[in-house]
């Protein structure tokens, strides 16, 4: 068995939008709108006992480009708040698992995330510090309809769950577009690896609930995890039958994607992440010996933003392609 169907499964995230009363939408405020909404999110952090000592902070005007990459590309911030350099800012927790971020769409988005699929424990943790929060900022809040938010899909509870998936299996047997567009016409968003505009690379897609109002948190959170659970169920009955049916050419092809990955000279991040998508689901079935969280791992670390704060400089596409094959070889082959 894996842990948390992490097979499967690669992270849940469950991201609350709130702002603060009598203060314009980010889209309209002023820059002291901005500076005030910092300044209150943080003194609500900081007069906590529970919360002051947990968190960094990133001043999106202060940290240099690479650095603002590599946090879209571990899922702490988004990209629109990357691009934010004007009065952009987060407040990270120190083991990474939760994002506070400040002057996005919404005057603030909490956002926590957990290895494998642990949707409930990572809103339990969302909850909390949304509670904490509350007792130092006056939300902008409808006893009718709930939190008021910039996007009227947030209105509501505000809350956006979403988990994010490995469906090689489903790929290669031709049912992923079937499963996807089944999931949608429920009301389950689908996305790339980065959220909304992004394509899915290696297999891997974002699901997440779409609309907020109506509905108690609890149960979308529950509405979402029933579907995720079908879809590992469907991920797995299409790799056992590959492994059972189809044994020797998915021995074949793992074989290929591992050689490829394992003595490259050029990578890029596309070709990569196809080819990880093999050797991933490859180690899943046991046809390789390499463990998935390495795996996991090294997809973090190979991507533009971070692969260039690994090496601690900038480099141009050409070069980074041949140092992440360079990086990726040494980690494989050890």
């Amino acid at each position: 068995m894996f842990e948390h169907d992490n097979d499967v499964v690669l992270s849940s995230r469950v991201r609350l939008a709130r702002n603060i009363k009598d203060i314009p939408f980010p889209s309209i405020m002023k820059d002291s709108d901005a500076e005030n909404v910092i300044d209150i999110v943080k003194k609500a952090v900081y007069s906590n006992e529970i919360l002051s000592a947990q968190f960094i902070e990133y001043d999106m005007k202060n940290i240099n480009p690479i650095e603002r990459q590599s946090l879209v590309e571990r899922h702490l911030i988004s990209p629109d708040l990357a691009q934010n350099t004007k009065n952009g800012y987060a407040l990270i927790k120190k083991d990474n698992t939760v994002s506070i971020l400040i002057n996005e769409e919404d005057h603030l988005r909490i956002q926590t995330i957990m290895k494998g699929l642990n949707i409930k424990e990572a809103w339990n943790v969302a909850d909390k510090i949304d509670d904490l929060l509350e007792e130092n900022i006056n939300y902008a809040y409808n006893e009718k309809i709930g939190y008021l938010t910039s996007c009227p899909t947030n209105v509501g509870t505000g809350i956006r769950a979403s988990v994010m998936v490995h469906l090689p299996a489903l790929s290669i047997t031709g049912q992923i577009g079937n499963i996807l567009n089944s999931v949608v016409k429920i009301g389950i968003a689908v996305r790339g690896m980065y959220g909304e505009g992004t394509q899915s690379l290696g297999d891997i897609y974002q699901l997440s609930n779409q609309v907020t109002l109506g509905q108690r948190e609890i149960e979308i959170i529950e509405n979402l995890e029933g579907v995720v659970k079908q879809i590992i169920n469907n991920e797995r009955k299409a790799r056992n039958d590959l492994f059972t049916i189809r044994r020797v050419q998915m021995e074949d092809r793992v074989g290929r994607a591992y050689g490829l990955i394992s003595n490259a000279r050029v990578l890029s991040t596309q070709e990569y992440m196809k080819l990880m998508s093999d050797v991933r689901l490859g180690a899943v079935l046991k046809i390789i010996d390499i463990d998935i969280k390495e795996i996991d791992e090294l997809t973090t670390n190979i991507q533009p933003g971070n692969l260039q704060k690994i090496l601690g400089k900038q480099i141009d596409p050409y070069e980074r392609d041949i140092k992440r094959a360079e990086y990726v070889v040494q980690k494989i082959k050890g």
